[in-house]
């Protein structure tokens, strides 16, 4: 191990080194409630339900697929990830460019589909992601798949199945691309939208394992996908088929509360499983104050780990991110990956992963770091502090207060704060990476979620809304977002929590220069900022936020 620099696949000894996860855990379960329905028929006889997805109790994950982590030869690039379930069947045969849904021959898999169509697929393709009209948009959609339809209302109830080489049916859909594309559609009536994709259990066998519920509009349910790229698995806080929201000025604040509040929930209910730290409940969603007294004691335990210094907390790190907004190029090109209207995913990182090398999987006592965007900042921050004697986001903080323009104009915007409280600031980065990217930070010394307290976390959770509302407003229709934030077991003590939001714009695809980290942008940042202040204005952003 001593041999083996820090996140790198490379050693001294010029041989490629590799971690493998081989996950087993236990899932606490902490949904309330079951919502049991018929999904469809296999070949209009063989009932299809959701019973799999309702778990009774808590979940033993014992067989998960294996998850190969290979760092990047060099650190600054990250790491990759591979399930090794989906290469075993890809391997000596492997072309990711030509597929069913492959983009290099659009047409391809469609013969049938354009034949009952009378038309072009690429057509249709556009027409169900440009339409608005909603007869249209049924109309696609029922030449996307099968769906059942109640006699005598007419309305869809769920869709045909067919039977697959897998544990469960699947549903038979004709058209993937146009399926998606209609499905994602805010225009189509919500009926179809629930039958296609939103009822539970509609997208596959994946557990539901929480739900949070606060009526009369909000109800939201946390899915667990354990053979997930994600190594030891990963959830998903998706807006519930009773709760339609295909736009971010759907949401109100409770739908953002309710998102948030899955995720802290369960990372701190996972990591006191670890630690032997008695969870206040099972089978129902924690309150606010539960939460809070979950998060003083794991940070309590968090900090007698690093006084023995001979022990790990089994989870150190997290990850949490949102796609928001879908589209496909009538090539069939997907140009943002998310397909699951308003959700946000997250998961827990272990310390360390075992390690191999040459293609050796047998048991091995060397052990290599697992990787989180945060590292590197945490590596910056104290090579800042060595070469300074600063410390870096005090900086940085005291930085953005102090901005000036670059073009020296003292009539216009200087400033590159939106949006602010006494805890957390939104504002534009002055090196932005796309041209609309927006960034919140904790202005207290909070580095992870542990470190956030019910007020910094409520701040947090308003800040996101306000953003992505104010994105939207000035035209965002797609977008990535992520957390950066360090190890629950950093004794650093200047870090901070970071949320990055990257919107698409549609004149400024990935390409080469932003490959080697050559952002090019087209508008001072004051002045982007300026805009938001502007759309931050026009928004109601002092409703009740503690109910």
């Amino acid at each position: 191990m001593k041999d083996i620099p820090p996140r790198t696949c490379v050693s001294p000894l010029g041989r490629f080194v590799y971690g493998i996860h081989k996950p087993q855990y236990t899932v606490t379960n902490l949904r309330e409630k079951d919502h049991l329905v018929r999904l469809g028929h296999v070949n209009g006889k063989k009932e299809v339900d959701n019973r799999i997805n309702f778990p009774p109790d808590d979940m033993a994950v014992n067989d998960a697929d294996w998850v190969f982590e290979v760092a990047n030869p060099f650190p600054f690039m990250g790491a990759t990830y591979l399930l090794k379930s989906s290469a075993d069947r890809r391997a000596g045969n492997a072309n990711p460019f030509r597929s069913d849904h492959g983009p290099a021959d659009a047409s391809r898999g469609y013969e049938k589909a354009v034949k009952e169509a009378g038309g072009n697929d690429p057509l249709l393709i556009s027409l169900g992601r440009t339409s608005t009209d909603p007869n249209l948009l049924v109309e696609l959609a029922k030449k996307s798949c099968s769906l059942e339809f109640n006699p005598e209302t007419k309305a869809p109830v769920g869709i045909e199945y067919e039977e697959s080489d897998g544990p469960m049916p699947r549903p038979h859909i004709t058209n993937r691309h146009l399926f998606e594309i209609v499905s994602n559609n805010p225009s189509l009536p919500d009926a179809y939208k629930q039958a296609m994709v939103l009822l539970p259990g509609i997208q596959g066998g994946n557990r539901i394992v929480g739900e949070y519920e606060r009526p009369p509009k909000t109800h939201i349910w946390e899915y667990l996908r354990n053979n997930s790229y994600i190594p030891w698995g990963h959830y998903a806080a998706n807006m519930a088929h009773d709760a339609v929201r295909y736009r971010i000025g759907a949401l109100d604040q409770r739908d953002m509360t309710g998102l948030r509040h899955l995720y802290y929930q369960r990372v701190y209910t996972q990591l006191a499983g670890g630690m032997n730290i008695p969870l206040p409940a099972r089978r129902r969603t924690l309150t606010e104050e539960e939460l809070e007294s979950m998060r003083k004691s794991l940070l309590e335990a968090v900090k007698g780990h690093l006084d023995k210094k001979d022990t790990r907390v089994p989870f150190n790190a997290t990850l949490w991110g949102w796609n928001f907004g879908f589209d496909l190029s009538p090539s069939g090109y997907r140009l943002n990956a998310s397909h699951q209207q308003i959700h946000q995913q997250f998961a827990l990182i272990p310390p360390l992963v075992p390690g191999f090398e040459n293609g050796e999987n047998n048991e091995s006592s060397m052990h290599l770091p697992t990787y989180i965007q945060g590292d590197d900042v945490a590596l910056f921050c104290r090579r800042y502090k060595e070469q300074t004697g600063k410390d870096f986001f005090d900086a940085y903080i005291a930085a953005i207060q102090n901005n000036e323009r670059m073009d020296g104009l003292k009539e216009k915007n200087k400033s590159l704060i939106f949006y602010e409280d006494e805890n957390v600031m939104a504002f534009v980065p002055k090196a932005q990476r796309s041209q609309g990217e927006v960034q919140i930070m904790t202005k207290a010394k909070c580095g992870n979620i542990l470190e956030t307290g019910i007020r910094v976390r409520r701040s947090i959770d308003r800040a996101i809304l306000v953003l992505m509302r104010a994105l939207e407003g000035l035209g965002v229709e797609m977008m990535a977002a992520c957390e950066i934030s360090k190890r629950f077991d950093s004794p650093d003590t200047d870090q901070r929590l970071l949320y990055i939001f990257l919107p698409r714009h549609a004149q400024s695809p990935g390409t080469l220069s932003e490959q080697q980290n050559r952002w090019i942008i087209g508008q001072y940042p004051e002045d982007f900022a300026h805009s938001c202040q502007k759309e931050v204005g026009r928004l109601n952003i002092f409703e009740d936020t503690s109910k």
